[in-house]
């Protein structure tokens, strides 16, 4: 029997059919969600995603700022920006498009951000209470991975949860969000060994590693939800994930197609998170 597909297109959708109506409530009060947007240089996906944002925002009626800064600027000067936007009482989240230029510390950029406008939660100090299960803004893709996870009917309490790959990213918060929801959580990596063995054990997968099929059916528990994090291209140029879709949606339980999966609700969590910061 062939694995039941998450769609992401459809739940993404439906959350911001539900976002709408909640930055209409946040309008009658007199606030309007605000999301400044910095991409440094001329990097072709970083644009296609800031893009997507601002078609995003306009969507769900939340302002939006986009500064388009050139290659070559400085630390100094995007700190500059930056701490301009922390003062900025109409821009509730400032996100900071990575990667940056090779000048550019990455690592100082989101520190500087203020944790209240952190809407891609990567600063320490909401790493920090997310460990502890008390945040309010939570990373996008993690976050839209559990709202896949609840809207395919599957209840994480007491089940087999692996994560394949670390990043502070997706895998280490992406953990940490099963773990809250009393899932027993194991995080593999490339150090891993007898990886297949642990994943079979998985009653669900997430695999967020960047490499092209790397799953496959016999590594997969049948019944098992899969969630795809990978967004590669295959050997005839051809949009795919980590995990190899034909041969694992023949023994997978559930499973999320790329595109279309996960990708659909990173940008949706984002606007989530705005509105949240927007509404404290």
């Amino acid at each position: 029997m062939k694995a039941k597909l998450i769609d992401g297109k459809t739940i993404s959708a439906e959350l911001r059919a539900q976002m709408k109506k909640e930055v209409a409530a946040l309008a009658e009060d007199g606030i309007t969600p605000g999301l400044a947007v910095v991409i440094v240089g001329d990097d072709p996906a970083s644009k296609v995603y800031v893009r997507n944002k601002k078609k995003a925002c306009e969507e769900l009626g939340i302002y939006s700022e986009e500064y388009a800064l050139p290659a070559e600027t400085t630390q100094d000067e995007l700190l500059a920006l930056i701490r301009k936007l922390n003062t900025k009482p109409d821009i509730d989240g400032i996100l900071v498009q990575l990667p940056l230029p090779k000048q550019l510390d990455e690592k100082a950029v989101i520190e500087a951000i203020s944790p209240d406008k952190d809407v891609d939660a990567f600063s320490a100090a909401n790493v920090g209470k997310i460990m502890i299960g008390d945040y309010k803004l939570l990373p996008c893709t993690p976050a839209g991975i559990m709202e896949l996870i609840h809207a395919s009917g599957v209840e994480v309490k007491g089940k087999e949860c692996v994560v394949i790959g670390r990043s502070n990213i997706v895998g280490k918060p992406m953990a940490m969000l099963l773990l809250h929801e009393h899932g027993t959580v194991t995080i593999c990596h490339s150090r891993t060994r007898d990886l297949s063995e642990v994943t079979r054990r998985a009653d669900i997968l997430i695999v967020a590693i960047g490499k092209a099929k790397f799953v496959t059916a016999d590594m997969v528990k049948p019944g098992a939800v899969v969630i795809d994090v990978g967004m590669n291209r295959d050997e005839n140029g051809k949009l795919c994930g980590d995990v190899d879709f034909d041969s694992v949606s023949e023994v997978a339980g559930a499973i999320t197609p790329v595109p279309g999966g996960v990708g659909p609700m990173t940008i949706t969590m984002l606007m989530k998170n705005t509105i949240t910061a927007a509404g404290k």
